[in-house]
């Protein structure tokens, strides 16, 4: 759990700073998890969506509570890079 905390607070601070918006990755980390849990390409939600989206919901309704808690530390880390970026920009910090 701590890894996926820490993986997504970095990896989303760097985006916020490079994009200068504070919340970009709390939105993309659905989409994310999507790619996490399913097993089978990203164009599929494309070419057939009648069957890709009840299959990716079937899976994330029998995710296990530890998967659960694993996907929800990585989303705490995308809000807390927000939220100290945010803080940060505040303080008078200009990051590029």
């Amino acid at each position: 759990m701590l890894l996926f905390f820490v993986l997504f607070f970095g990896i989303s601070f760097l985006l916020n700073m490079i994009l200068r918006s504070s919340w970009i990755m709390s939105f993309v980390y659905p989409a994310i998890i999507l790619l996490i849990v399913d097993n089978f390409p990203f164009t599929t939600y494309f070419s057939s969506p009648g069957e890709a989206f009840p299959t990716v919901y079937n899976q994330l309704i029998n995710l296990q509570i530890v998967d659960i808690f694993i996907l929800a530390s990585g989303f705490a880390g995308t809000i807390v890079a927000g939220i100290v970026i945010r803080f940060l920009r505040k303080s008078g910090y200009q990051m590029f």
